[in-house]
């Protein structure tokens, strides 16, 4: 199984389309969607599961509709709270905050606070979040810690850097075994451009909001299959 399994939870405005409803519809199917996806990592020994839930992109759709996104984020994160405890689930954000509404930031900051002792799963949302600028955030402290006298030029290496990323919240996995796209598209997005070097990928054709469990079983079925060689030949 893997330790870190990485989701792109794609296909909510075509789910809403494909059943005649307004786009803002398939996103009130995330959060039931996910928390059964994060039900099945706990039952399965997975320790991390990263879900990119919103990039910088989005903002360039209709206000109603990120306003939508936006709230049924909040009301979904401060309403698991007590559930995540229950079932030893940490929860951390990633991306830049900048931008999002103040009060979903105070309920991110609660639930990061209150859930930073769980060990039995991590869920890591990327929120505004994108791979580029990620790596950009990370050259510039890395500059700054060399600017300040903090390191040396020299002593710069891939751990140094990867220490300035903001997954590093989770420095135990801080890499994904598997991504898993739905819906079909096979490309990243710009999601973890660095962190998923190594990692097997996924592309059911499934809209996430149609995910359930034979999806999971199917996944691992196939990353169990394959034969991970972190860039080694045969």
């Amino acid at each position: 199984m893997p330790k870190h399994l990485a989701v792109i939870a794609d296909g909510h405005r075509r789910w809403a389309r494909k059943k005649g409803l307004p786009s803002k519809f398939g996103h009130t199917t995330f959060v039931p969607r996910h928390k059964e996806l994060a039900r099945l990592c706990c039952k399965c020994g997975i320790k991390v599961l990263t879900a990119f839930v919103f990039s910088p992109g989005n903002w360039k759709r209709l206000n109603e509709e990120v306003e939508s996104m936006m709230s049924l984020f909040e009301e979904g994160l401060r309403l698991n709270l007590e559930e995540s405890m229950r079932h030893d689930i940490r929860i951390s954000i990633i991306g830049d905050r900048r931008g999002l509404p103040e009060s979903f930031i105070e309920v991110i900051t609660e639930a990061e606070e209150k859930t930073k002792a769980n060990t039995r799963l991590h869920v890591i949302l990327a929120i505004n979040y994108g791979g580029q600028s990620e790596i950009v955030q990370a050259c510039k402290r890395v500059c700054k810690k060399v600017k300040d006298g903090l390191i040396e030029e020299e002593q710069i290496n891939d751990k140094i850097f990867e220490q300035e990323l903001w997954t590093n919240v989770c420095p135990e996995f801080p890499f994904p075994d598997l991504l898993i796209r739905f819906s079909g598209e096979q490309r990243l997005s710009d999601f973890l451009a660095y962190q998923l070097a190594y990692a097997e990928l996924y592309f059911p054709k499934t809209l996430f909001p149609d995910f359930g469990v034979k999806d999971f079983v199917m996944a691992m079925k196939h990353f169990q299959e394959r034969q991970r060689r972190f860039g080694g030949g045969r």
